[in-house]
This record gives structure tokens, C-alpha cells and sequence, in this order.
């Protein structure tokens, strides 16, 4: 964290971030954070008013039987924001899942012993199949051959 100089102006919102990572304990982080904080916190706020805006349309177009769709001057409800809060959530957000699933799932993976590893020297590289290794390329001599061994070009002269 920099500490600015006395005549310069903080913003409101940057002070209050300070604030917040200080009742945190975050005492160390880099000036450009608070401003990425505001950034994704700008971004999310005008995404979710905006699908908000969306819902309260079709709500209000479909209770008007659809003659003004898209044009409702009906005012944002609290359910709107609620349900675009939601719906975000449910696809932006993903949940953690439980520790005992993943105990369980682990237990399940690890009762199938690995295979034995063969001695051999150098790279251990899996089977050529899975590998990139193999060529994708040819030259423009192998691609030019006849049938007979003779090139394109010498065919033409």
C-alpha cells in the first residue's frame, strides 16, 4: 500500500476500499488492486442492472400482452434486481463443492492402483497416440513423387 501525498485528492470509493482492506488486516497490496476491485465491482453492478432491466421488460410486456415489449417505463423492482442477482450467480459463480464429495471421489480414484512403472532410461513419454511428437508435416519433394520415384518437375521437362 503507497501512501499518497497530503494535497492529492483520494477518491471516496478508493478510500473506502483502504478501509475495508485495513479492517481485513491486508495491510500490503499494490495501488493498482483498489482499482481493479472498483473496475469488476462497476462491471457487475451495470451487468446485473441491465438483465434486471430485461426481466422487469418482459414481466411488464408480457402483462401488457406483449404490444410494448422492450419499452416498459415501469420502475426496477427489488424482485427484478433479486432475480438478476440470482440468475448471475447461478452460471458467473461457482460453488465450492463439499469436502466429504470430494473425500468420497477421491477414495474412489485412488482404490485403482497406478501401473507399474517400467525401468527404462531417458523421458518416460506416454503411448506415441497421446503424444505430439509424431510428424504433421511433409516436404514439398516427398509430396511431389510419382509412382515411378520421378518429381513433378522432372516429369514436365
Amino acid at each position: 500500500m503507497s501512501s499518497g501525498a497530503g494535497n492529492e485528492e483520494v477518491p471516496r470509493d478508493v478510500r473506502l476500499l483502504h478501509l475495508i482492506f485495513a479492517t481485513q488486516g491486508i495491510q500490503s497490496y499494490q495501488d493498482h488492486v483498489p482499482l481493479q476491485l472498483m473496475d469488476f465491482a462497476y462491471r457487475y453492478t451495470c451487468g446485473v442492472l441491465q438483465d434486471a432491466v430485461l426481466y422487469n421488460d418482459h414481466a411488464y410486456a408480457s402483462a401488457n400482452g406483449g404490444a410494448s415489449a422492450g419499452m416498459s417505463n415501469a420502475p426496477l423492482s427489488n424482485e427484478d434486481i433479486r432475480l438478476a442477482i440470482a440468475a448471475r450467480t447461478n452460471y458467473q459463480f461457482k460453488p465450492v463443492p463439499p469436502k466429504k464429495l470430494l473425500l468420497k471421489l477421491a477414495a474412489e480414484r485412488n482404490e485403482k492402483p497406478l501401473p507399474p512403472v517400467m525401468p527404462a532410461w531417458g523421458v518416460r513419454l506416454p503411448p506415441e497416440k497421446y503424444c505430439l511428437t509424431a510428424k504433421d508435416w511433409e516436404l514439398d519433394e516427398e509430396e511431389d513423387e510419382g509412382p515411378e520415384g520421378e518429381s513433378k518437375r522432372q516429369r514436365t521437362q
